[in-house]
Formats: structure tokens, sequence, C-alpha cells
């Protein structure tokens, strides 16, 4: 693996050691410098940028501790690896205090070492993305807690931004779990009407028959159960913005309805003759393809055209890899204030290589959940779900743990227990022992 935009300095004493541990840094492919006189650190800090240093700890004139003081307050994001063959876990202790991210005990071999390295890289790397991403995220206006970076992501909050005061019917479409609620809340508190209601209705949560009365109200005795007059949402979100969410799964009845207070601005409440004006703006959402119901003649085109004066379209998270980094750092300090919460090189790599089929809200919904398992401490990759874990099983899972979910996907896809044995190419005991052993019941 080469990793030539790396910088490391090697300081010690010893030129067997120095040559050795050099010869390995350049295998790896990275700027190694080598310095045999640990007095003569400080120059070198002044002329260089090193993203890693390796120290001996045993030196004269400056032992390792001494250097590692000198790099921490002169360059103080160079990570520090403390080598000792004198090693004691007080000694460890203290050059972690003293800022030193491991140590390295001697002797060690070129292939211990190699991949010793290799961690510490990624360590360093996945620190260093960690700052990025905290500065990033203070300068960040904040959008209604839309955490983008993403140039489509931001197309959209920009075409969004240009028409929040208007009057215009806004439709914004994507998945669930993209940002189709926080879009309304920005457009609707980007306009005038921002001191006004800002009411919402998930039309996919009401059954059909209450809908009508939730959107557009009933006087008693309207229907049984009407035991008094009700105010819709509506007429509740006057003067304001109404929010109607999953707006494909209204009837056709419904449809019509809201075609008539989108033209006309009037409605009449269940039960009554009384017309009544409204000024609402209208923002729908919709996870569904709309171009297609109205191939299927499932929704009315007028209604479409109506709502759709301007459309927003929200790519889901596995189209935005550039955005899911912010998003976890910024879950990881939404759920831990006031504590430093670190995630593993693996999960971090998990996290960055999962689908994400629920987008933003199942990131966001994982993070909480780790920080919870984790105590505020370090997120493994132990703490993430089955699901994500499995997209790490080349490298980060052991042999039994690639068997069970790996039977698990089986018995979930083969129509009987013969077919999975069969699939698996063991036999039905076999299967029934391995099922038994992990819990596959």
């Amino acid at each position: 693996m080469a990793h030539r935009t790396i910088s490391i300095l090697v300081v010690d004493d010893e030129k067997n050691i120095l040559n050795m541990v050099g010869l390995c840094m350049q295998a790896l492919g990275v700027d190694v410098t080598l310095c045999d006189k640990p007095q003569e650190v400080l120059q070198y800090l002044k002329t260089n940028h090193f993203d890693i240093a390796f120290v001996d700890l045993k030196m004269a004139p400056l032992d390792g501790l001494e250097v590692l003081q000198e790099i921490k307050r002169f360059s103080p994001e160079t990570t520090v690896v403390i080598m000792t063959a004198h090693g004691t876990i007080d000694t460890a202790v203290k050059a972690m205090k003293l800022g030193a991210a491991d140590y390295l005990q001697k002797p060690f071999n070129f292939e211990e070492l190699k991949l010793f390295t290799e961690k510490v890289i990624e360590h360093h790397m996945l620190c260093h993305e960690v700052r990025e991403l905290r500065e990033q995220l203070a300068v960040l206006t904040p959008q209604a807690n839309i955490v983008t970076r993403n140039k489509v992501m931001l197309e959209q909050l920009d075409l969004a931004a240009r028409v929040a005061d208007s009057t215009l019917s806004v439709l914004i479409e994507g998945e669930s779990g993209t940002g189709k609620e926080l879009f309304a809340h920005y457009i609707h508190n980007k306009s005038s009407r921002a001191d006004k209601p800002f009411i919402k209705v998930n039309c996919a949560a009401i059954p059909e028959q209450l809908l009508e009365s939730e959107l557009f109200g009933h006087t008693k005795g309207a229907f049984t159960g009407a035991l008094k007059d009700r105010i819709g949402r509506f007429e509740l979100a006057h003067g304001g913005t109404i929010f109607l969410d999953e707006i494909g799964e209204l009837s056709p009845l419904i449809q019509s309805k809201l075609l008539r207070v989108l033209q006309s601005k009037e409605f009449e409440r269940i039960g009554e003759n009384t017309t009544r004006k409204v000024d609402v703006r209208v923002i729908s959402a919709t996870n569904r393809n709309l171009d297609e119901a109205l191939k299927e003649n499932t929704f009315r085109e007028d209604l479409f055209f109506r709502l759709n004066a301007i459309r927003i379209k929200l790519p889901p998270l596995r189209e935005r890899p550039d955005d899911i980094p912010l998003l976890i750092h910024h879950f990881i300090q939404k759920f831990s204030p006031g504590h430093t919460v670190k995630l593993s090189p693996e999960a971090d790599k998990a996290l960055k290589h999962y689908h994400w089929p629920g987008n933003v809200r199942e990131l966001e919904n994982t993070i909480e959940r780790a920080i919870i398992l984790a105590g505020n401490g370090t997120i493994e990759l132990h703490h993430l779900p089955e699901e994500i874990r499995s997209t790490q099983v080349p490298s980060a899972l052991s042999l039994e743990e690639v068997e069970k979910i790996h039977i698990k996907k089986v018995l979930q896809i083969a129509n009987d227990f013969d077919e999975a044995a069969r699939l698996l190419g063991i036999d039905r005991k076999t299967l029934l022992n391995k099922r038994k052993k992990y819990g596959l019941l």
C-alpha cells in the first residue's frame, strides 16, 4: 500500500535500527526522514512538516519523552509513536499522557513494523480527517440541520433558498430519510411566513376516511364520532405553510379536494355549507415516482402540475459519499456533547462502505446507538449493527463471523432447510449443528 503523501520522521541514536526502520518506511512508499541525533529534531521540525514521528525512548542527550514533548509543542498535529526496548506500562502511560498515540515494543521484525506502521498511518489519516471535518462543521452556516458539502445537495439548497419567499408550491422528491422535511422547514424559515404556523401532515399515516377531516375539519355531528367542531390542518396553517408528506398516497377524493384548495384557496369543513378562504403555502413531498403514478392514472395530472411549480430532488446518501464522513462527525457531536467520542479505523471503514438504504436517518440512528454502546468512549466495529459490520467481511470479521453471516443469508433465501443445506454444500445434520451454534433459530 502506498502512502506517498505521508511524511514520517524516525528518531533513534542506534543507526542499525534507524536504517532498518527507514527501509521499511520506503517499502511502504512514504517520505521518510532519518535522525540519529535527538538534539537536532527541532531543526528538522522548523524546515519540514511531518505527519508521523517514530521516536526511540532511550537516547542521549535527550530521551524519547523529551523529544516527544518537543514535537508536540512545535507540531501538535504530528502523530508520535514511542519505540522502546525498555518498555513498562508506566512508561507507556506517561508517554500517552504527554501526547503519544501508541508505543512499539522492541525487538520487532520487518513485517511486524510494516503492519504496525500501516495501522499508525490509518489512525493518523482518520485523526486528520476528523480535524478537517470539525473545521468544516464550524464554518457551515446551520441550514435547518442540513449538513452537506455535496454539489447536488448544495444546488438544491440554493434553489430552495431562491424560491423560499415566493408563493409557488414546492414538490420535494427523495427516498425516505434523505431530508425532505428538513428542506420544507428550511423553505418556510427562509420565507416571509417564518413567524406563521408550519403544519405537517403525513398523508400515509392517516386512514383515508379520517384524512379529509384532518385536512379540512368537520362540524359536530357530521359523522359518527364527530362530537364537536374540529379545525382542519389547512385552517391551522392559515398565513403560514402546510407540509404534505407522502403526497403520492392520497386517494382520488382527497386529490380532487386538494386541487380545489390550490386553485381557489377555498374549502368547506365536512358537514357544513360555508365556504372558507385560506392563505397557505403548500410544500409537498414524496418518496414515490409520481411520473410513474401519472402514467398509471393513480395521480391526477392537474394536481401534479399545481404541486410541481418548483421541483426539488434529493439524492440518496449512497450517491453522496462525500457527505458521509461529515454527517458521521456531525452526529457524534450531536449525541455526545461535552465528550470526546472517537471512531476506530475499522468502524470508520464500515460506515463509509455501507450502502445506507435508510439514508441519513439510518446513519443518525446508527451513530446514536453506537455512542450508547461505546459509553462515550471509542466506537468500535462491534458497536455497529451486523449488516454494517458485514461490509468489512474480508478484513474485519473472524471466520466464524463470516460463516454465521453467510449461513443466515442462505437460510433467508432458501425455500426450505434441505435447500439451504444443499446451497451451503453441507449435510442437514451439520447445518442443524451450525444453526444451533450461531443461535440462528
